[in-house]
Order: structure tokens, then sequence, then C-alpha cells
């Protein structure tokens, strides 16, 4: 089932930013969004729960220090991911 990805203003910025200092990596973004909204539980992904402040998201990863924090919704009725942040490691945690 294909879920429908919901942008927060703050993953929007945060994408832009990344576009800017690693343009090689906003073409991996695209299609790691895309195998997310396939299956956000694809081993490719190395999706994993967080604890502490940001306790109730997910984050999985693309490459080797990127990282897109988001949780999964209902949303119109619907299973939603809403991404959250997108960066280093040592920017989304």
């Amino acid at each position: 089932m294909k879920r429908n990805l919901l942008r927060t203003p703050g993953f929007v910025r945060s994408a832009k930013r990344l576009a800017k200092k690693h343009p090689l990596v906003a073409a991996e973004l695209s299609s790691v969004l895309n195998l997310l909204a396939e299956d956000a539980d694809n081993p490719k992904l190395k999706s994993h729960k967080l604890k502490g402040k940001l306790s109730g998201s997910s984050a999985c990863s693309i490459g080797y220090d990127m990282r897109i924090v988001f949780s999964i919704i209902q949303h119109e009725g619907k299973e939603t991911i809403l991404l959250e942040t997108v960066g280093t490691h040592d920017e989304v945690y």
C-alpha cells in the first residue's frame, strides 16, 4: 500500500538547504522518498524508531550520514507519512 507523503514547512526548508549544500544527495532524496512511500520498513532504508525528544518519530537513512525524520499519522482517513526534517545525523538529532 503506497502512503501519501505530507511535508512539514521544516522539512521543505531543510530539503532546500540540503539540495544547495549537497546537490548529489538531492537526487538520492527523491528515490528514498519514493521507497519510503511504498514501504517504510524496507531494509534499504534502515528505518528505526527514535527515543528521547524525538520519541514517537522514526528515521531512515539516505546514504551514510543523511537522515529523514518522519512519523506515520492518520490524515484525511488515510495512513500518511509526515516528513518532519532531513539532514545530516548531527543536524536532525
